[in-house]
């Protein structure tokens, strides 16, 4: 993995911490990737641990930064928080721009098999290994880490985290796609992604890898119950019995009237990072 340092091309205070932006050229992807890092006032004197942010369809690095609200809570934690880019970026493959679920934007934290996506698609590779390397080696961070995200992004930490025990304190997720394997978001960046033999998308669904999973890390899951995607696309259900079914602890949250937006994300986010500070030894 490269450990050039990344180039700085944006800054700015927040609650006494850095929100700051990068690139730099991704040896996973093969591409330039963008990612953005908050670091809370604590790290000018001390390592800090990283909360990892996964985000969803269309995102970039920028959409929990400037929506979650996350930055007050994280500054008092002393907590770093990373967040990726979506996808790789200016690879112009045949059709890869023509849909919002599919190529730009909707990498699915996977790594692609199937021409041409599997040349740059490796977001699972860039996400888990490549990504953390950078940080560790440019940033006043601790290998101490924790995983979260939104919807794909929430699929992404949940595979992450069921995929490497380990690597991370703790994990959780808003309103993920939580079968890939059995929902039409899923099923369409698999085919396109891995291709058609199903049995090899089970390696990439949270469903299938809770059952053999070597580590239980409590699950902590919001799920808003008048999210639009809830019944077709997210399925918290079938997340809920695979759980049961291997005595993996979860606690799934149904939200009344919350929906699939950053408003629902900001409004639980601090009870995330509490979660994860706990597991991280932060005190609140």
């Amino acid at each position: 993995m490269s450990q050039q340092a990344p180039e700085l091309i944006a800054s700015n205070k927040c609650f006494d911490g850095w929100l700051k932006r990068y690139k730099h050229t991704s040896t996973a992807t093969g591409t330039e990737m963008i990612f953005a890092i908050y670091l809370p006032p604590q790290a000018q004197t001390q390592p800090v641990p990283v909360l990892y942010w996964l985000s969803g369809l269309t995102c970039t690095d920028e959409n929990f930064m400037q929506k979650a609200g996350a930055q007050r809570l994280a500054a008092e934690l002393g907590m770093a928080i990373v967040a990726p880019d979506t996808s790789p970026r200016g690879t112009d493959h045949p059709g890869e721009h023509d849909s919002y679920d599919f190529g730009s934007g909707a990498g699915f934290y996977v790594n692609a098999t199937e021409a041409p996506w599997a040349e740059n698609y490796r977001m699972y590779d860039y996400v888990v290994d490549e990504l953390p390397a950078l940080i560790e080696a440019h940033f006043p961070v601790t290998d101490q880490r924790a995983i979260s995200g939104h919807s794909m992004g929430g699929h992404g930490a949940l595979i992450c985290a069921l995929k490497n025990p380990g690597r991370y304190r703790s994990v959780s997720a808003f309103a993920p796609i939580s079968n890939p394997i059995n929902c039409p978001w899923g099923e369409k960046a698999f085919s396109g992604y891995l291709g058609a033999d199903r049995e090899t998308w089970k390696a990439w669904d949270s469903c299938e890898l809770i059952a053999s999973a070597r580590e239980r890390l409590p699950l902590l899951v919001d799920q808003g119950e008048a999210d639009d995607f809830l019944a077709e696309q997210l399925k918290p259900q079938a997340l809920q019995a695979a759980c049961e079914a291997a005595g993996h602890p979860l606690e799934l949250r149904l939200q009344p009237g919350y929906d699939h937006s950053y408003f629902f994300i900001a409004s639980f986010i601090a009870d995330h990072l509490r979660h994860h500070a706990a597991a991280l030894g932060l005190a609140d």
